[in-house]
Formats: C-alpha cells, structure tokens, sequence
C-alpha cells in the first residue's frame, strides 16, 4: 500500500462521522455537496490512474457510500464513458440525499441496472467501482453482497473503492468475512485508523485522501484516536551528537538472554544496540555462547553467566536493559528473568522475556514492550479481542509503561496516546526481526531518549530499514542483520 501526502491523524467511524455532522450542521455543508465532492474526487483518480478506460461498472449498495456510487456513475456518463450503475441494495432504503444522488444518475446518460441482470461481473467492464459499503459496515457481510464481492474480487477488473473496500472494517482494519481488493482507494474527510494496520494494507491498494473542503478547523472539535509516526518528524528530534563527546554520554545497554541453542538471538539484539549508537553494549548468555557472540561482533563485552551474583555485577554497570532475545524457559531462563525483571533500569522486554512476564503483577512505568500477536495474547491471558487498537490498550493498562504490538501497522500504545508506523513489509516476517528491534530501542534509551520517543523512532526506523531493503533486492530472503547498515545510516539523517 502507498500512502503518501497523507494526514498525520487517524480516526475511528465514529469519529469521521462526528466530523462529517459538524460539517453538515455547523459549517453549513449538505450533504448531497459532500456527496458531489467525493464522487468529483473519486472520478479524478479514476480518469488520472485508467484514462483509457471506456466502460465502467459502479456497484451500489443502500447507504450513503451508494449515494456516492450513483454520482461517481452520472458524471463518467456526463464524461461519455459507457457507464452502468449496479443496484445491489434497495433504492427504497436510500438516504434523502443519497436518493438524490440515484435521481441525478438517473437523469444522467449511466445506465440504471439491478445486479441480477448482469451476466459475468467484470466481463468486457475496464474499470469497476465499489459504491457497496461503508464505514458503518459491522458484522459478517450479508450473503447478497458476499457473492457479489466474491465476483468482483474474482473478475480480475480493476477496482476502485469509495472512501473504503466494502466488508473492511473502519476501526480495526479486520476482514468482516470477506471484502473488496481494491487497486486504489479513495477515503474522504479524514483517514479511517482500519485502513492502516491487520488486513486494511492488503484491500485498500494505493490510497488517497480528499477532505472534501471541510474547513480544518472542524478538526479540532474531535480528537483523533491515533497518530500515523512519520521517520522525517522523528529524526528531526533525534538530533546530532556533540564532537566533544565520549563513550559513556551514550549509556550502557546490558543485553540478557540466549540460552542454549539460541546465542543468535541475543548477538543481534546486542549488534543491533552498538548500531543504533549505544556507546557500551553488554551481553549476559549462557556460558557455551560466549565464543560464539564474542568472535561475531567483538565490540561486544560478553559473559556468561551461571548465578545471580554474576548479573549482579554486570546489572551495577548498565544504564539500560533488553532482556528476552533467545531467553527461552529452561532453570537457566528462570534465573536471569527473575534477576533482571527486579531491576529499575529502563527496559525492553521481548520474545521468551515476555512470555515470563505473562501472568505476573508488574508494572513499570519505564519499560517498553514489543509483544507479536501470540505474546500479546499469552500477556492478556488468552482473553485478546479482535481489535489491535484495544489489545495494545489493555496490555498497556495492565503492565504500564510503553507498549508496541508488531505486525502490519504496528502499534504503540503510552499512557496517553496510541500511535502506528506506517512502513514495513512481508518481508520482515523472518527470524530475528524482533531481535533487532529490541536491541535498537534499547540503543535509543541508552542515548537518553525517553521509553515513548525511543519505540517510537525504533520501529520506524527498523521498518523503514525494511522497505528499503526490499526496493533494492526484493521481499523474499530478507533477513534481520540485512537492516543493521540501513538502521545505522537512518539514524545518521539528522
């Protein structure tokens, strides 16, 4: 999905139809004007990204999206483009205003047909135009759509979608049991926070924004539910370093994990850490894996480690901790959760770390979490809903301090705000990505950076990293060390 030019606010329905009210009803907008002007924009695209395109089949549904539909359908035929509106909701059920809209594509040279009298969708049809559901879409979508949406997603026709692909939910970006896949999507007045994270990437296609000309500052009568982070903002705050500087102004990350088998895990993390700027980086492992990380990254000061007083010395000399890459669940596992998690240093908590924490009454205010999906789930208990914005709220509630939930549109939830990072891609579903996250995040807090600013500028820069990788050498084989000389010239941008 590209997304570029676009708003740094994201927004629930409720909310974008909250902002849509105020336009109406204090700024003296219609309705059917806010109509026009989205079919005007949706038209604009469509001639912009298929201007050979000579037929044009707009499927409709009932609600206002439909009202869209039927103006986007009466100004291509006004554009002689052979035009079919394709009634799949009842008319009967239509808004007054998008009823007004179905009577100017009526009067208009679009063909009015109901969806039972066309043959084969997307048969000798170059472009097609889901008008079919909106925002306001919950639950499994009905059988009648269902088959239609089957068919369209099937004819292999391009498709534009009206303000959002019919059966993707708004606020959470889930599948409503099946839903459009469009090329390009056009979304108006404000950026649904859906569109953006779980399976909005893979319907929406290209997307693109229209305000509609409301006036901006309707915006600020409704705050929004979600900031999309941007890397240029970040690294402008990120700011250079002093040539009068030494190693110790960059802090001490201690890295703990790596049991047996899995000495990897830690080494990245720990690479990861001198990469993003940690001017000291530890690795407490297990003993048989101290040659191992050592001889890969000798800038590494490593020790293996057997007992408690031997991460009593190391945790006096730290400043900042990442504990869990390769920690696994063995006696040996136990011991350095147990020792490290008691701590006050700032913190990141990753992989098997996060798996011992589960379950456990702590909190801490200065930490950072960096759950996937399955360690979010283990964290709550099994008891995750369907919402990644209210699981990485929940996780946040219980544990406290700064949150991330990994995947597509990656979360971040402090105590007061949830943001998302819009880069990454398929590739990044590989070992040791997580590794590397959490050895950045904590470089970043070793260079003073606070728990929210450091995951914040982590994950995007870790992302980021990603996407130019893959530009350059494609989605598949991407591996987690392939983004450290990408991360480290990132973070020399500013």
């Amino acid at each position: 999905m590209t997304a570029t030019g676009l708003p740094d606010s994201l927004y629930t329905a409720e909310q974008v139809r909250a902002l849509d009210r105020i336009a109406i009803e204090s700024r003296g907008i219609s309705g059917l004007t806010l109509m026009r002007r989205a079919a005007e924009a949706c038209v604009g695209t469509l001639i912009e990204r298929w201007g050979e395109a000579k037929t044009v089949n707009v499927y409709c549904g009932s609600g206002n999206n439909a009202g869209d539909g039927y103006i986007v359908a009466g100004l291509l035929a006004e554009k002689k483009l052979d035009t079919k509106a394709i009634v799949v909701g009842d008319v009967n059920k239509l808004s007054a205003d998008a009823t007004a809209a179905y009577d100017f594509c009526k009067a208009s040279a679009a063909k009015i047909v109901s969806v039972s009298e066309v043959e084969e969708i997307g048969d000798g049809t170059d472009v097609i135009v889901d008008a079919l559901l909106g925002t306001g879409a919950e639950g499994e979508v009905r059988s009648s759509y269902r088959q239609v949406i089957e068919s369209i997603n099937a004819s292999g026709t391009p498709v534009l979608a009206v303000d959002i692909p019919a059966g993707l939910s708004a606020d959470t970006g889930g599948v409503l049991g099946i839903a459009i896949r469009a090329d390009v999507t056009v979304t108006f007045i404000a950026l649904k926070q859906g569109l953006f994270t779980l399976d909005g990437p893979d319907h929406v296609g290209d997307l693109e924004f229209s305000s509609l000309g409301v006036p901006e500052d309707i915006y600020a009568e409704v705050e929004s539910n979600c900031d999309r982070l941007g890397f240029g903002n970040l690294i402008k705050k990120f700011g250079r370093r002093r040539r009068n500087s030494h190693k110790n102004d960059f802090g001490h990350v201690l890295v703990a994990g790596g049991d047996v088998g899995m000495g990897g895990a830690v080494g990245m993390a720990a690479e990861a850490a001198l990469r993003a700027g940690a001017g000291l980086v530890s690795v407490a492992t297990h003993p048989e894996h101290t040659a191992l990380v050592m001889s890969r990254r000798p800038e590494l000061m490593v020790y293996g480690v057997r007992n408690e007083g031997e991460l009593d010395s190391l945790l006096e000399k730290a400043t900042v901790l990442v504990l869990g890459p390769g920690l696994g669940k063995s006696d040996w596992s136990d011991l350095v959760f147990e020792k490290v998690i008691s701590s006050d240093l700032p913190s990141v908590v990753d992989a098997d770390g996060l798996n011992h924490l589960a379950g456990k009454s702590i909190s801490k205010g200065n930490w950072i979490l960096t759950p996937h999906p399955g360690e979010a789930k283990r964290l709550l208990k099994g008891k995750t809903p369907d919402d990644r914005f209210a699981i990485v709220r929940s996780i946040q509630r219980q544990y406290g301090g700064v949150v991330v939930l990994k995947g597509v549109g990656s979360l971040l939830q402090s105590e007061s705000r949830t943001s998302l990072c819009p880069y990454g891609n398929p590739g990044m579903s590989t070992a040791g990505m997580g590794d590397v996250l959490s050895g950045v995040i904590g470089g970043l807090l070793a260079q003073g950076c606070n728990p929210s600013f450091a995951a914040q500028l982590g994950v995007v820069v870790h992302a980021l990293a990603a996407d130019q990788n893959v530009e350059t050498s494609g989605i598949r084989g991407l591996i987690a060390t392939d983004l450290l000389p990408v991360i480290r010239r990132l973070l020399n941008d500013s």
